[in-house]
């Protein structure tokens, strides 16, 4: 039976790590190539851990892989969320087919900022 739920959660986790791959190369910008090899690559990545971990059912593996697992689900949203917004304030640009830029004009120097620079009465530095 064990046997049976390893092979159950390695192939599920390999079809994630598959759709992130296929995903990476037919999303048709970087913010939604990004976005979708995080998540279904971390899911991916969990559930093979997570077969290995039922696998060989000692506390010393276990223990590993349950940390290993909460560092991706940690780092991995994070990481993803640094590397899309340096690619916007380095001017990367969207889908020519996105429908809006949640983020145009919110902050100085960015690649949409069309608001005039502040007066500092607002707590915004003001430029010469």
């Amino acid at each position: 039976m064990t046997d049976v739920f390893v092979m159950i959660l390695s192939a599920i986790g390999a079809i994630f790590i598959l759709l992130a791959s296929i995903g990476l190369v037919r999303m048709p910008d970087f913010y939604l190539r990004v976005s979708v090899t995080t998540k279904a690559a971390t899911l991916g990545v969990g559930l093979v851990l997570a077969a290995a971990a039922v696998y060989f059912q000692e506390a010393s593996v276990v223990s590993r892989v349950v940390a290993i697992i909460s560092f991706l689900l940690l780092t991995a949203p994070v990481a993803a969320h640094m590397i899309g917004r340096t690619a916007y304030f380095t001017g990367t640009k969207l889908w020519e087919r996105s429908t809006h830029d949640e983020l145009a004009g919110k902050y100085h120097g960015g690649p949409a900022s069309d608001k005039p620079k502040g007066d500092g009465n607002d707590g915004s530095k003001v430029e010469a």
